[in-house]
This record gives structure tokens, sequence and C-alpha cells, in this order.
């Protein structure tokens, strides 16, 4: 149980859980702006894992889904991470609930009931680890389902892109070098700071072109790493790391809108846009492509199918599949690298190889001929530099 939930609890007459309530139906405004104790409101059909992610490391008390958290199409993660963090989710409230709460009001759950003050002002399903461990069950028989409908987006995400991703149309020019060099790309995703962590023998040794996208670019600055090129939304960004004097590339809708690109101009920061209906992952591996990487190494980036599918943005699948595709061998996981790149000899082996190799010399000359004459030379060289250690306090 997580201690805010904990608090909550004991800081009340009427029993729940309580916080302010913060409230958007974009999920990515509403992250940004939630902290320790918070409630929040959102409006998320098949809860991803990157927001439950955010979710836990704000440390908000609870959740209220105006949508079902899991909806059957697949089995996607964050409900479960939601709930075995110890944060209360409420589901299916129903999108009343987002016009009836008000941002910053006090809001208690309480056995699938939401209230502000005394008023209930919704009412869904209060999800515990076993009815969610329930509702993943079910959702494995949608899987099929799910896998056709992304056949079909791929087929016309490609006819829509097709310059792009076979000829490299559109990808805007960089000023760093990338031909003919490696490339790691960092990603938001599960585990990332701990598996660039992992990276620091490979980095040190082969220099890489840094690529941050989104979040990953403010932990690449954190780690003490300077990003050459940021891809991603800069409203999401440390001021810092966008001052750190990365290239910055700001993904735009296919109208020419690039949200963010306001803040890089306000900042006097130089910026290129990117037009395309991929993510920013996937923009990312295209640039290093077009620009003549050897290897593109990333980390964050979605592995399994359940990964794959749980990203809540069907529209994006496709261009990640084919855009991999693209890359093919080229491209490789992060984790395999920093295990290729992990010492396999312990410094304790090393002292006993040394070890063994001088008492295998001094047996050798003990045995040789001249051992005795070594013997001599020693004793005297010995006995020299104690005389002269006793002149100097003479």
């Amino acid at each position: 149980m997580k201690l805010t939930g904990l608090l909550a609890r004991s800081h009340q007459s009427r029993p729940g859980v309580t916080g302010v309530a913060r409230v958007d139906r974009r999920t990515g405004d509403l992250l940004r702006r939630i902290g320790p104790g918070d409630v929040v409101v959102l409006d998320q059909v098949d809860l991803d894992r990157s927001t439950a992610d955010a979710l836990v490391d704000s440390d908000v008390s609870g959740v209220v889904n105006a949508s079902p958290s899991i909806s059957g199409r697949f089995p996607n993660l964050g409900p479960e991470i939601v709930v075995g963090a110890g944060i209360a989710l409420v589901d299916g409230v129903g999108a009343e609930v987002l016009r009836a709460v008000k941002e910053g009001s006090k809001l208690r759950l309480h056995e699938g009931g939401v209230f502000v003050g005394e008023k209930e002002v919704g009412r869904g399903t209060e999800q515990t680890v076993e009815s969610i461990a329930d509702l993943m069950i079910e959702a494995k028989a949608g899987m099929s389902a799910q896998l056709e409908a992304f056949s079909a987006n791929t087929i016309e995400f490609l006819r829509r892109e097709r310059t792009l991703i076979l000829d490299g149309v559109g990808v805007p020019d960089l000023e760093v070098t990338i031909h003919g060099r490696q490339v790691l790309i960092v990603a938001p995703g599960h585990g990332h700071a701990e598996e660039l962590a992992g990276l620091k023998r490979y980095i040190a040794e082969h220099r890489p072109v840094l690529i941050g996208v989104d979040g990953g670019a403010d932990t690449l600055h954190h780690r003490g790493y300077k990003p050459h090129v940021i891809v991603g939304d800069p409203d999401g960004l440390s001021t810092d790391t966008l001052r750190s004097g990365a290239e910055v590339v700001v993904p735009a809708h296919m109208d020419g809108h690039a949200p963010g690109l306001e803040r890089v101009q306000d900042l006097g920061i130089g910026a290129v846009t990117f037009p395309a209906s991929g993510n920013p992952e996937d923009l990312a591996l295209l640039l290093a492509d077009v620009h003549g990487a050897s290897l593109v190494v990333t980390i964050g980036f979605q592995a399994t199918l359940s990964e794959f599918l749980d990203r809540g943005r069907s529209g994006s699948n496709p261009s990640t599949f084919l855009t991999r595709l693209k890359l093919g061998s080229k491209v490789v996981d992060g984790t395999a690298v920093a295990t290729l790149h992990r010492s396999r000899v312990s410094l304790g082996a090393v002292v006993v190889l040394v070890l063994a190799a001088l008492v295998a010399v001094l047996v050798a000359v003990a045995v040789s001929g001249i051992g005795g004459a070594y013997a001599d030379w020693a004793g005297d060289t010995w006995n020299s530099f104690v005389t002269w250690i006793e002149g100097l306090f003479a």
C-alpha cells in the first residue's frame, strides 16, 4: 500500500481514499501537473503501461477512469501496474465525471463511488488485483481481432507514408554527423534509466550519437550525458535539457502544426519540425537510418507483443512495425548490448592469475642453476638499502 493512500485514510473521518482532483481529457497534459496524494480523473480506454508508470512515479493516491481501463481488446498492462502499486482505481465511471469534478476540488473514492463532499458525482467499479487478473485472462481472447485490425492499419499507413518509410522523404537534415557512426536512442519506456546505467561501458568505448526521445532526453541530461539530438514535444522537457546544446526535432501533425514549438522559440532555441503520423520513437529511428547510422541501439522501446499493442494509439503501431522492418538488423536492443559489454572476468580472478604467474616465476628461479646468484643479489641489495636508511638518521 502506498504511503499517500495510508495518509489519506488516516486524516479523514469518512472511509476511502481522498486527494486533490486533477482532471483532464488529454492524458499527456494531465500527467505534467500531477503530484503526490492527488486523485487523477482521466478518460483513457485501455490504460497503457507508460501512463501507469507515470501515475506510480508521481505517487498519486487514486485514479478515476471515465472509460474501461481494460476494454477486452488485448491484455493491456496499465491497470495491473496501478493496482499493484496500491493506488485505488475506479473504472468505467462515465464521461460525465469529467464535468462534475472540478480541478483542485477535494475528491473521495470509496467502494466504487466518487464523492465531492457528501455528494456522489460518479460511480464505477473499484478494481482489485483479483478483478484485474480475471479481466486480463478474458482480454487475451481479443488478441486475434486486434492483430487483424493492426494488419489493416499497417496497409493504410504504408499507403499514406510510403515515401517517408521507403525513401526517407521529409526527414529533416541534422548538423551532427551520423553517417558511419553508432547511435543510441533513449526513449522514456519502462526501466529505461536502469538500461542506460548498464550501457556506461558501451558509451565510453564507442562514443555513439545520443538521441533522446521525450523524457529520455531528460534522463540523458540528468545522468551527465549531453544529448546530440532531442526528438519530442518540448512542453514535456526541462529547460536545462532543451538548453543543453542539442538539436531539437519537434514532431508535427500532417497539417504542419507542431505542439511545443512555441516553447523552444520562446527560449531562443533553434528547432526543426518533422511532419509525420508516426510516434517520436519511430521518427528518431528514421533520423538515424536516413542519415547513415552504422548501428542503432535502443533503450526504452517496446520489446514484446503485449507492450507493442499496449500503446493506446493504434494508428502509431503500424509505423513502429514498418520502421523496425526497414532498419532490420541495424537495430539492437540496449539490454543485449549491455550484456555483451559486461565484464565476465572478476577482479579476484585477475589477482589469482597474477599470483599464480608470480609463484611460477619464483619456482623456476629456485630450481634453476642461477637461483643462488639471484638470492645473493637480492640479499646484497636489501643490505645496501638498510645501510642507506640508517645513514639518514645517524
